[in-house]
Parts: C-alpha cells; sequence; structure tokens
C-alpha cells in the first residue's frame, strides 16, 4: 500500500504510526505497525488536516485525537472505531495544531475557528463531547501550544506570546515584548522544560519563558541555527534542532 500523507506530522506510540492521509476518500486515518508498515487499521472519511494525531488520555481512557479539516474526533487508538465527533468547519480548512488533552477537556484552534475546549464525558459504553468555550481573541494559528499545570503557552494573534487558563478560556496575559525583534513568520515551536518553556522561531532564535500564569517572563535567549520551519525535539537535556542544511544537538543545563 502506497501511503500519502498529509503536510502533518505522524504520531508514533508503542509498535504504532498513526497518520492522515489525503488520497484514500473512505478511511483517511491510518494506524500502521511502525517496524514493517503493515496496515492495522483505517477509519474516517474526512478531509484531512494539517495538525498530527495525538494519542492521550481522555476521561479515564487512551484515545487518538484528531483534527481533521471537518472535525476535531477522538478514537479508539485499538481499531479505529469512532468514540466522539465535535464538527470543526473552517473556510479552508487549515486546521493546524495539534490537539493537546487536560483532563476532560481536549484544546485545538484555528485561525478561523479561534482556541476552543471540548469537553468529554463517558457514560459506560457511551461517549459524548460539546463545546466548553470558544475564544477567538486567542486564536492560535500555526504554531502548537502547550500546557502547564492547567495554563496553556502559545503564539496568540497579532504576535504574541501569551497564557491562557484551558479551565476558562481566560487570558492570563499576552506580550509582543517577548518576541520583539525574533518573530518574522507567525511561527514559535514551543517545547515544555519542567517549569520552563522553550520557543524556537522561524528565524532561528531560542527563547526561554517562565512557564507563570501571573506574567510573561523571558528568562533568556539566543541565536540558534538559521531560518527553520522545523519543530524541535527534546529529551534528557538534549534539544535536537535542523535549519535548512544543520540538524543541531544542544546539551541544555538543568
Amino acid at each position: 500500500m502506497t501511503v500519502l500523507v498529509t503536510g502533518g506530522a505522524g504520531f508514533i506510540g508503542a509498535n504504532f504510526i498513526f497518520y492522515q492521509l489525503t488520497h484514500h476518500p473512505e478511511d483517511r486515518v491510518v494506524c500502521l505497525d511502525k517496524l514493517s508498515g503493515r496496515v492495522i487499521w483505517r477509519s474516517q472519511n474526512d478531509v484531512a488536516g494539517y495538525a498530527p494525531p495525538v494519542l492521550a488520555t481522555v476521561a479515564g481512557a487512551r484515545q487518538l485525537l484528531v483534527f481533521t479539516a471537518e472535525a476535531l474526533l477522538g478514537l479508539d487508538p485499538a481499531d479505529g472505531a469512532l468514540r466522539w465527533r465535535v464538527p470543526v468547519k473552517t473556510a479552508f480548512g487549515r486546521h493546524i495544531t495539534a490537539p493537546v488533552a487536560v483532563d476532560d477537556l481536549v484544546l485545538a484552534s484555528s485561525h478561523q475557528a479561534g482556541l476552543m475546549a471540548v469537553r468529554v464525558r463517558r457514560e459506560g459504553d457511551r461517549w459524548d463531547a460539546a463545546p466548553a468555550w470558544t475564544s477567538s481573541e486567542n486564536a492560535v494559528n500555526m504554531s502548537c501550544f502547550v500546557v502547564v499545570d492547567h495554563f496553556l503557552y502559545g503564539l496568540l494573534p497579532g504576535k504574541k506570546l501569551g497564557c491562557v487558563d484551558v479551565r476558562t478560556g481566560e487570558r492570563k496575559w499576552a506580550s509582543r515584548e517577548a518576541l520583539s525583534g525574533s518573530l518574522v513568520k507567525d511561527l514559535v515551536h514551543l517545547v515544555v522544560m519542567g517549569e520552563n518553556v522553550l520557543g524556537l522561531t522561524y528565524d532561528g532564535q531560542l527563547l526561554l519563558v517562565a512557564a507563570d500564569p501571573a506574567a510573561c517572563r523571558v528568562l533568556g535567549s539566543v541565536q540558534l541555527c538559521d531560518k527553520t520551519w522545523s519543530a524541535p525535539a527534546y529529551a534528557d537535556w538534549l534539544l535536537y534542532v535542523r535549519d535548512a542544511t544543520t540538524l543541531r544537538c544542544i546539551q541544555l543545563l538543568p
């Protein structure tokens, strides 16, 4: 089977890889064995979005969260069965941000639909999901956000780095000065590092920001690489960064 995926990355979980497909109209979400490429299951027929699928625990159960061009979905990762679905229809279907789960909430965002939280409930074998809140003023466009202790950190409208309470949708702060002079494109890749958040901008500047809902505090910054669309990877105090010509591994200090 030849698989043509969207611009979004896949998600590797245990022995499986999950993708959204573009040219398989009856089975847009696919689970593959990561060692052999064998198809384990295929599910749904939504138009594919750009957001990567995410495996997370929501309402006490492991689920595959998929943000398609038409809806936010929760699938059974074992067989692809649909558990719940909340329609999210926009003019261009430009759904890029990876879903994030916090307790029984699933967060997603797009430029047109805004930042949203969907509350997922389970009664026996029955699943239900409905919007908990939506905020157009806090819409996140291309840059995937992160959550630390019930507070979301992301790139808000106006190229402002901001913090939002995921329980209510209330903005705690937003700062354009934090990214002043370092943000050419509407893009910042964020990674949680303990009690802080790392941010890599399109033009290669790395920022260290305190995960503090009280105020925006930039703890440091450094020019790390050339222009890049690639998200960094972080593990065990090592940061992996790639631009158009070079892959770098940076040792970070505790």
